[in-house]
């Protein structure tokens, strides 16, 4: 397998020669994976042209499913008349099953070989029992702090350890001031060799304060530094979309995203404290600060105008690549590579509250980004061992299941699922729904 690799020094033609690796990356994906039916296609809704017609195509859609007894033990013998599958309430019938147990791929639709008679012994069954997991580490440099660079390679180093196993196919792709890509290789040493030119460059609290250059919705910096660390991830995406009837999973490293961190405080930093209070009501006669609820009520708080802006920005992004992911049927387990925190440094002058809000929407942001693919998030904790075992078991044993949606109408692109299984005592985990691309609605 050929991997390429690529690392720079200094400044933003760095960060675009990583997402060129990116592009090169996500392309030899793309050549060694099979094309999927794409969704039925529609003209603009805001088109004006009255010939516009609605395309009927069959679309197959896949979802990964988890089903365990009451044990928690994997179920590895079902067929697909064992499954239930809706979508929007309405029963779809299973066109493929695909079995992924210990990490090998058993396609449970392949009919067996027939049995031949006489002295010869019977033609074993074909089959596919080739390696199934595909695993991406995206680590998102811009987001990392210079000095926790050590801290951080020794536990990407540690995640692949136990993660990746013999016959996985990996890859890696970092941003940052030294950025680097590795095509999907089998070759693990190339992934160690990429960690070990990771290089944080994100902001801590004090660069936040004292360095952020204001915009007219908060930092314009944190606002290019997030766009940028999303449209990397979307660039895989589109690839890995095209690769069918194997595990996808991302491990996407970051110490997550807040777009207005500390308002206040940077207030105060460009002596613009008296006219960010006025404004919001503050009464500043005799020297003394009668701050209005606005600025101490936590439920006022989020109607600051930067604030609704940053947070409603942030979340959009997160939900577009989250629904990109689904569509590509790919799991993002998010880590934080930092730990347990439980109060900043000591060198640190920043408020307590202020501190821990912005942790909160940091840590969140992650977790928001795992659950709405079905993954699992290590932020804020130490117990790291337990929680990838269960990464590891999750991504091991699986089915891949598939269906041919009977629902034609392109404009209807969010679509919930419901799996089920006809045994008691079991449980099942899925995807909960799966959105189209807005690629797929355009002009015959």
């Amino acid at each position: 397998m050929r991997h390429l690799r690529g690392i720079c020094s200094t400044g933003r033609r760095c960060w675009l020669r990583g997402w060129l690796l990116a592009a090169l990356l996500v392309l030899g994906m793309g050549a060694q994976a099979q094309t999927t039916a794409q969704p039925p296609s529609v003209g603009p809704a805001d088109a004006p042209d009255p010939a516009v017609t609605f395309r009927a195509g069959v679309t197959l859609v896949r979802t990964d499913v988890i089903v365990r007894d009451k044990d928690g033990l994997f179920l590895s013998d079902l067929t697909p008349a064992d499954f239930i599958i809706e979508e929007d309430g309405v029963a779809q019938e299973v066109a493929s099953l695909v079995l992924v147990h210990g990490g090998r791929v058993y396609n449970q639709l392949t009919p067996p070989s027939p049995v031949q008679t006489g002295i010869i012994l019977p033609t074993a069954r074909i089959r596919d029992d080739t390696a199934g997991r595909i695993i991406l580490f995206f680590v998102d440099a811009l987001h990392l702090q210079a000095d926790s660079t050590p801290k951080a390679r020794h536990f990407i180093k540690e995640v692949a350890d136990v993660l990746v196993h013999e016959g996985d196919l990996v890859g890696f792709i970092s941003n940052g001031t030294k950025s680097a890509a590795v095509d999907l290789t089998y070759d693990r040493g190339t992934i160690d060799a990429a960690v070990d030119n990771v290089i944080g460059s994100g902001y801590g609290p004090r660069e936040l304060i004292t360095e952020m250059q204001e915009g007219s919705r908060g930092p314009e910096e944190l606002r290019w530094r997030a766009h940028r660390a999303f449209w990397t991830v979307s660039q895989l995406l589109k690839n890995l979309e095209t690769i069918e009837d194997r595990r996808k999973v991302l491990v996407y490293v970051s110490t997550g995203y807040d777009l207005n961190p500390f308002e206040l405080q940077r207030a105060q930093r460009d002596n613009r404290e008296d006219r960010f209070l006025r404004d919001r009501g503050a009464d500043l006669a005799d020297g003394v600060v009668d701050y209005p609820t606005e600025l101490i009520d936590p439920i006022e708080e989020i109607e600051r105008q930067g604030v609704v802006f940053a947070d409603g920005d942030l979340m959009t992004e997160i939900t577009e690549l989250t629904q990109a992911a689904n569509r590509a049927n790919t799991t993002f387990y998010t880590m934080d590579p930092r730990g347990l925190i439980s109060a900043p440094d000591v060198d640190y002058n920043v408020p307590i509250d202020a501190w821990r809000e912005y942790m909160s929407t940091t840590r969140s942001s992650l977790r928001s980004l795992a659950e709405q693919t079905g993954g699992i998030s290590i932020v804020n904790t130490n117990n790291l061992e337990s929680l990838l075992r269960q990464i590891d078991a999750e991504t091991s044993d699986y089915y891949i299941l598939g269906f041919n949606t009977t629902n034609e109408d392109a404009t209807h692109r969010t679509r919930e699922l419901n799996v089920s299984v006809k045994r008691d005592g079991v449980t099942v985990q899925s995807r909960a729904s799966y959105t189209f691309s807005r690629a797929a609605i355009q002009a015959p």
